[in-house]
């Protein structure tokens, strides 16, 4: 495995993180809980260090799970980060959207970064996480209802008693993160980023290389889309929120397939999956700090893992980018 510092805060995460969202369950049909524990286990095995949750995630069962599977390591050789700023539980700050929890019972959820909250929530989840401290604790979403000097003043007093190592942000644009840094010292920002979805390249990353902050980039495989798995006329569950995203209606999957059928000769090469093809890619683009790549099972993060042994020359990353520029998403 391979290690990187996240910005200049002295706090190290494996470069392929265990993303521990579908594990709650939440919004993406659930996973057995002994599988999603042995998941964790064998990424760990594999030198995959650092897990990142939230509480959202099956409204504190991911971080439930994230304890369980860490018993037994010791707490310096794992790095868990873990967010706040989504409420389940009240009515406060800004409405976000409504849903279902996992037994089928409605739900509203509320962006909400006040200090009172944030003080909670910290101490809720380190009770579930069974751990006296956060490597790494990120805002969820922006809360347009709390001033972000005092979300940010509220992390620092968390950071001052050792409940937190490192204060990080996640859907945060260059402004917000221009604002945070006039309190706190951030070392990261959260951000979605893939192959098929580049966006941040043209502000974040530049601003981000510049002022030395990490980008942890969360769907890197475009939640299946570009492991190759999700194929033209694929059906979606009842309730998948891929359904509606522009990357998931068939001329895009149709054209992503097409895309990726010229990538598989090189994959095949390297003796490598389609998606640990994507991990390497996507681990070695400029300002790409950390992947973060979920599993439902052992299998799964034991193949997630081993894309760190997929080696891309110069030639190859070109040879990948020169088939991307070729590939026209429609709207």
């Amino acid at each position: 495995m391979e290690y990187r510092e996240l910005g200049e805060s002295g706090l190290s995460a494996s470069v392929i993180t265990f993303g521990a969202w579908a594990i709650g369950g939440w919004m993406w049909g659930g996973s057995e809980r002994k599988d999603a524990v042995e998941a964790i286990r064998a990424s760990y095995d594999q030198g995959v260090t650092s897990i990142d949750t939230a509480p959202i995630y099956g409204q504190g069962l991911s971080e439930e799970i994230v304890g369980e599977a860490l018993e037994g390591i010791p707490r310096d050789k794992v790095q868990i980060m873990t967010k706040y700023g989504m409420r389940w539980d009240a009515r406060v700050g800004e409405f976000a959207f409504r849903s279902q929890d996992n037994e089928g019972k409605p739900l509203e959820i509320y962006k909400h970064a006040g200090k009172d909250s944030i003080i909670k929530e910290c101490e809720d989840s380190l009770r579930r996480l069974r751990t006296d401290y956060i490597d790494l604790y990120q805002i969820h979403w922006p809360d347009s209802t709390t001033p972000v000097e005092e979300t940010m003043e509220a992390v620092g007093q968390l950071l001052q008693q050792g409940k937190i190592r490192a204060a990080g942000v996640s859907n945060y644009n260059v402004g917000l993160m221009e604002k945070a840094e006039n309190t706190l010292k951030l070392a990261s920002d959260q951000v979605p980023f893939s192959m098929v979805n580049r966006e941040i390249e043209k502000d974040l990353v530049p601003w981000c290389i510049r002022h030395k902050k990490a980008i942890l980039a969360y769907s890197p495989l475009q939640r299946g889309l570009l492991t190759g798995k999700i194929r033209p006329g694929h059906s979606f569950g009842e309730g998948d929120t891929r359904v509606g995203s522009k990357f998931y209606n068939p001329d895009n999957v149709e054209r992503i397939n097409a895309f990726l059928d010229k990538l598989r000769p090189l994959a095949e090469a390297r003796s490598a999956s389609l998606a640990q093809l994507v991990i390497r890619w996507t681990i070695e683009r400029p300002g790409i700090t950390i992947a973060l790549v979920g599993a439902r099972d052992a299998t799964q993060a034991v193949q997630n893992a081993r894309a760190i042994d997929v080696k891309l020359s110069p030639e190859e990353i070109l040879f990948i980018n020169k088939q991307l520029e070729g590939l026209m998403l429609v709207d």
